[in-house]
């Protein structure tokens, strides 16, 4: 793959963290380009910090919100304004996250028990399932399903926040929190989209993997692949609330 390729490979990712465009720098030093196993590597530990995180959720629910909030104020400033400084941020960015996922899946266990631990078994089987569809080929990020994916994820993006500015005025979009047929269709076909973020995410390690990309962005490829992650779980979550209150 050319750089000019591989660069809107990045460029085309669903995931907003993978929508920059980034330069290989030219010939790196091997030992300051990223690595497949660096990426691993620095996943597992962006995992383990969001799992404790979610311990401290769980018997603080209190902290939930504004570790929601700080977590996604981290998010922006690792996307938008210093991505090279993600080996600093993404560590807290899965730490305050893990804390806000934690307090959520307690409001949840709360309601319907033993949800929390289907949804994190449907979220690593997804993980898994897709990991080997697109080692094995029966997945292919072609230019056509990132484009796809992308506008489809664009899309949720917008019919989210058009949502929340008209919850300020007492109003809102019915159907994306709906327990009807047409709210769990929906709630269906948005973890499906996540999934296939999952895909895109595959693809951006390892191709910059193999462009030679600089080391900081094995800690962004793992950073961008638990935006996913996350991401993945709320909607899981929300889906089997919604199966669950018919």
């Amino acid at each position: 793959m050319s750089k000019h390729s591989a660069l809107n490979t990045f460029g085309r990712s669903g995931n907003p963290a993978f929508t920059r465009n980034f330069d290989n720098t030219g010939a790196l030093p091997k030992t300051e380009r990223m690595t497949l196993d660096g990426a691993v590597n620095k996943t597992a530990i962006l995992l383990s910090l969001c799992f404790a995180g979610a311990f401290i959720g769980w018997n603080i629910p209190a902290l939930a919100m504004p570790s929601l909030i700080i977590g996604t104020i981290l998010a922006f400033v690792t996307i938008f304004r210093n991505p090279s400084k993600a080996g600093t941020t993404a560590p807290f960015y899965a730490g305050f996250e893990g804390v806000a996922l934690g307090g959520i899946t307690v409001f949840a266990e709360a309601q319907y028990p033993g949800i929390g631990i289907q949804a994190i078994g449907l979220t690593f089987g997804i993980l898994a399932s897709l990991l080997f569809c697109y080692k094995s080929g029966i997945i292919k990020p072609t230019e056509n399903f990132r484009l796809m994916i992308f506008s489809a994820t664009m899309g949720i993006a917008l019919l989210y926040l058009v949502s929340f500015i008209m919850s300020f005025f007492g109003s809102g979009i019915g159907f994306i929190h709906s327990n009807g047929l047409f709210g769990i269709g929906f709630s269906l076909f948005v973890v499906g989209i996540a999934a296939l973020n999952l895909v895109l995410d595959f693809d951006f390690i390892e191709e910059g993997a193999d462009q030679g990309l600089p080391k900081y962005m094995e800690w962004y490829g793992a950073f961008s692949l638990m935006v996913t992650l996350i991401w993945l779980y709320i909607e899981i979550l929300r889906l089997l609330m919604k199966l669950r209150s018919r």
